[in-house]
């Protein structure tokens, strides 16, 4: 049975600010779930219900799980229709991100993005590309929280997420820096090197000035510009193909 505390914990796990606190944040759903366990996150304690329960036995014996009800599951869940497993897993501290970690890769870096289905959605297809690398500015959505996890459907357990000064990083990581850009070059004619970092901007404002300055490749999706611009996770799935296309 849960505590009065338990129940309050999660709630107050879909704050930022207690995420920082406790160190936590929760993903739902067996696949997620299973997911963070496969790549090795620290998780602290599955509740599941007793309909679940057997696919429980092939989970590590180290993880501490709990059964609960399906009107407790209710009290816990961030979704309108819970499901049968939802975790406490703890929040990774990366080291400092350094050039060498990028040697012939790529990363993406996102300035402002705001929206948790659209992070969640480039989390989700940077892994289905293989690119494991994720920076990105103070201001943009925390990947913690609930919506990110569950739009990643996984994914975010294999992925490598900084939050940092864009300007400062960029500099000190010396790479080819390409930005989606309006005014940019054709994607299908750009020249992407075996290594780089793609800059993708804000869902409203795009790339901020400061951060522009630092793009050495200016790059654009042609279109027939019936619309301002395409939607970040879409354009970042686009930047994702082509790259991966010419032989990353």
């Amino acid at each position: 049975m849960l505590s009065k505390s338990q129940i309050s914990l999660f709630k107050s796990l879909q704050h930022k600010k207690f995420r920082n606190v406790h160190g936590l944040f929760v993903a739902e759903g067996l696949k997620s779930v299973t997911e963070f366990i496969a790549s090795g996150y620290p998780v602290q304690t599955v509740y599941h219900t007793a309909a679940i329960a057997p696919k429980m036995l092939n989970l590590s014996a180290k993880i501490k799980f709990q059964e609960i009800s399906l009107d407790e599951l209710g009290k816990i869940s961030n979704l309108t229709t819970p499901q049968e497993v939802i975790a406490l897993i703890k929040i990774p501290e990366l080291p400092a991100l350094q050039a060498s970690t990028l040697k012939n890769k790529y990363a993406l870096v996102l300035d402002g993005v705001q929206d948790p289905g659209n992070m969640g959605t480039i989390i989700r297809t940077a892994d289905w590309f293989g690119i494991r690398h994720i920076i990105c500015s103070q201001d943009s959505v925390d990947v913690y929280n609930p919506k990110v996890v569950q739009a990643t459907m996984g994914s975010l357990a294999r992925m490598n997420i900084y939050y940092t000064d864009l300007q400062t990083t960029i500099l000190q990581l010396k790479m080819p820096v390409y930005g989606a850009m309006l005014n940019g070059k054709n994607i299908y004619y750009t020249d992407f090197h075996n290594e780089g970092l793609i800059v993708m901007g804000n869902e409203g404002n795009g790339i901020r000035p400061a951060v522009q300055k630092l793009i050495s490749n200016s790059v654009t999706i042609p279109g027939d510009n019936m619309t301002e611009s395409l939607n970040v996770a879409i354009a970042t799935a686009i930047f994702c193909s082509e790259i991966f296309r010419k032989g990353f």
